[in-house]
């Protein structure tokens, strides 16, 4: 969507965000002959968490809670890479997500007690959502969540790990090169699964990065695009190649502690 500008261009509506947040600009022609910063950016990352392990890394004084009604792969996040920022002034209202809050409840819920729901929304459309927003089909709060659960559709990372006799357990450990094959084929080059370790030293699935080219093509590697400035993820690293792998079940009563 764009309005007219009186130079008789048609101005993106997020040009307009910007030139409404920065009223001091006296000379508002410099936006259309300027590429926005937050615009630049290539690649981007669909961040998906196994809400078992997602407590485990956590300080308990967080207040970290899984909903019973969850019992798959969450979304984490949909971030354009190394923006040096996001336009901080674009707002979202719950009126923006009222039709898909029962689908995003469930597919991209926060795990804190001390944030609501829409509160984590908010924050991922401001600190990323805002920089998808320069790509069109993502030009506002309702189209860049609606985009980030096609996608979720698209990665059944739960009927892929399922499919290949993977299943959540306290006992038994995956190399992970089961988990590359089972996933390779879904997520594509440049992804990531990435493990954290538990208070016992355990390796512990929690997290596939899923890259992707700003059309949506699987794989994309760019220089100097490898995390998003924002993020703030749980503590993760890239599982290791020769240790096993624990892949903890949720645990919605010891949400921290699921296997002790």
């Amino acid at each position: 969507m764009s309005i007219t500008h009186r130079s008789g261009r048609a101005v993106p509506l997020l040009s307009v965000a910007i030139l409404l947040c920065v009223p001091a600009l006296q000379h508002a022609d410099e936006l259309f002959h300027t590429e926005i910063e937050f615009c630049g950016w290539e690649c981007m990352k669909f961040a998906l968490l196994w809400p078992g392990s997602f407590c485990v890394g956590l300080n308990e004084s967080l207040g970290c809670s899984i909903p019973q009604y969850i019992q798959s792969w969450t979304i984490h996040g949909l971030w354009p890479m190394h923006t040096t920022k996001c336009c901080q002034c674009w707002p979202i209202f719950p009126s923006d997500l009222e039709e898909l809050e029962p689908e995003i409840s469930h597919l991209w819920p926060t795990l804190l007690k001390t944030k609501s729901n829409f509160t984590f929304w908010k924050d991922e459309w401001r600190k990323h959502g805002s920089c998808a927003a320069c790509v069109e089909g993502m030009n506002s709060p309702t189209r860049y969540f609606h985009v980030s659960l096609k996608l979720r559709g698209r990665f059944n990372i739960d009927r892929a790990l399922m499919d290949a006799g993977i299943k959540p357990s306290c006992n038994q450990t995956y190399q992970l090169e089961e988990l590359q094959s089972a996933l390779a084929p879904m997520m594509g080059g440049g992804s990531e699964i990435q493990c954290m370790k538990d208070s016992e030293g355990r390796e512990v699935l929690i997290q596939v990065k899923i890259a992707m080219s700003k059309n949506f093509t699987l794989g994309c590697r760019k220089d100097g695009q490898g995390e998003p400035a924002n993020a703030q993820t749980p503590p993760g690293h890239p599982c290791p190649r020769h240790i096993p792998v624990f892949y903890f079940p949720i645990s919605y009563e010891r949400p921290h502690q699921p296997c002790d």
